[in-house]
């Protein structure tokens, strides 16, 4: 249990000016934006760049995303005023009528992250009225940002959207940015990652007009709507900053929940693992070991943690074979219900990944289930595909990430702009871990310090040392020279109360 967290407020910098450098302390610095103009600062982007945290959008987060702390950073060479779109309250939220249709922000009960009780108050139908800096929106893929009347589609969008039929790109050229981010394409991933490969990779496909909202972007498309975008945006000689795509299966969405969980106390002791062994695990093994695979479905142990049973969409369908073994013993109506609902399934490997979520669904009922003899999650009936992420569905991702990330690295470099790889910060994050002010930052869930509850996004301290990455890629490509944030002075955790 976390008591007595006592928050550290934001110590705002602030420049003195002097007429004559003979003025000048040793304490006194005079900031310069080099040959960047930071008057007009434009951020671009999906929830990364909005300040999502904690499973929602809420105005602490927001207060503490990353362009908000270059903004404030950049006020020391010449920045203006940063507008965001803030959230109506701290519970993250939003109605639609009665309705909620956007959850509450996460927060920490002392054993682990549960969701805040209460009604928003930020209503889908309250329209913000623009221009705003931070046009950061979560949900939005690379093609979104292009796409006429998208606020329809994105209720964060349409809270702030200029107009019914605005696109996120015109409403941010349309400010006409001297200075812009650019941190956009996760979400053309992550979806199809998050939902457990829940979806469709649609390289060769060119039309994003059908695609699924958990669907992988063609590379192809991706760069075409990317150097688009980088287009608009320097089109009248605005400098920038982009940041390419993390691996998003090093987060802790995928490293939090083992591949096995089963525990012989879970599992009932000993004498139930005979009898799971006897009556389902014994049967598949040797329908799957006469065919070649001895190792897809393994007896359980009574000594030690046991993988789960997943339904794997690429292993070889023996429904028929089950059916044909099990019909003598069964009968034929519950032999036909076992090759169906096993035909597919194999047991977890180390090398699969199991999401987040699935930590409240494995061991539990599943109405899916032909008989309840066979109905429990993981362990009498395979877990869905949108649970796990298999290793032929790592390899989707992990192609597309680096066709994403060659496209960026390239614009970048043509464009002159500023590069943040964050790719490589966060698989360090993740392996290693990072220092950074005292702390250490790492990719574990709750108290990593760099991600948030929901085990995606970052936390405030975490988008602390992004902005500080972003301003160590401006001042080196732009002569500047301002000064990171001590990421001590930012949230790890946000308490239930704000």
């Amino acid at each position: 249990m976390i008591k007595n967290i006592k928050w550290l407020c934001l110590v705002s910098l602030t420049f003195i000016a002097c007429n004559n450098d003979d003025d000048l302390t040793d304490n006194q610095v005079v900031y310069t934006s080099g040959t960047a103009d930071f008057s007009k600062f434009v951020a671009v982007g999906n929830s990364l760049t909005a300040g999502y945290t904690d499973g929602a959008l809420f105005v602490k987060g927001q207060e503490n995303s990353y362009p908000n702390i270059l903004a404030q950073q950049f006020s020391l060479a010449g920045g203006g005023t940063f507008t965001t779109p803030y959230m109506a309250d701290n519970l993250g939220g939003i109605v639609a009528g009665s309705t909620q249709v956007v959850e509450n922000r996460l927060f920490f009960n002392g054993s682990g992250p549960q969701r805040l009780p209460g009604t928003p108050t930020t209503s889908a139908t309250t329209v913000l009225t623009g221009p705003f800096n931070n046009m950061g929106v979560p949900g939005a893929k690379s093609f979104h940002l292009n796409l006429a009347g998208y606020g329809a589609l994105n209720v964060y969008y349409g809270r702030f959207a200029s107009s019914p039929t605005a696109k996120i790109i015109d409403d941010a050229v349309a400010q006409n940015p001297t200075f812009f981010s650019l941190w956009i394409g996760n979400n053309d991933v992550l979806s199809f990652a998050t939902s457990g490969g829940d979806g469709v990779n649609q390289t060769g496909n060119l039309n994003p007009a059908t695609y699924g909202p958990n669907d992988i972007t063609d590379p192809t498309v991706f760069a075409s709507v990317y150097s688009n975008l980088v287009d608009q945006l320097t089109a009248n000689g605005a400098g920038g900053v982009l940041a390419n795509i993390p691996n998003v299966t090093t987060i802790p969405y995928f490293k939090t929940v083992p591949t096995a969980p089963l525990s012989p106390t879970a599992l009932g002791g000993a004498t139930n693992i005979a009898t799971l062994n006897a009556q389902l695990y014994g049967p598949l093994n040797q329908v799957f070991t006469a065919f070649g695979e001895p190792d897809r479905v393994k007896l359980l142990s009574a000594t030690a943690a046991n993988p789960i049973l997943i339904y794997d969409e690429d292993a070889a369908d023996r429904s028929a074979q089950i059916t044909g073994a099990l019909s003598p013993i069964l009968g034929v109506p519950t032999a036909t219900a076992f090759g169906m609902v096993f035909g597919k399934a194999r047991q977890s490997t180390p090398n699969d990944l199991v999401v987040l979520p699935a930590s409240t669904v494995i061991g539990t009922p599943n109405s899916a289930s032909p008989s309840p003899l066979i109905n429990l999650n993981g362990v009498t009936y395979p877990m869905a595909d949108r649970w796990v992420l298999t290793p032929q569905e790592q390899t989707m991702v992990a192609n597309a990430t680096t066709a994403y990330n060659n496209t960026i690295a390239a614009i970048a470099a043509s464009k002159n702009l500023a590069f943040v790889d964050a790719n490589a910060l966060l698989n360090t994050i993740a392996t290693t871990g990072v220092q950074s002010n005292g702390f250490t930052l790492t990719g574990a869930l709750v108290f990593g310090n760099a991600f948030s509850l929901d085990g995606v996004h970052p936390t405030s301290r975490g988008y602390a040392f992004m902005a500080n990455k972003f301003i160590e890629a401006i001042n080196a490509t732009y002569g500047s020279n301002l000064p990171p944030v001590n990421i001590g002075n930012y949230n790890n955790l946000y308490p239930a109360a704000l």
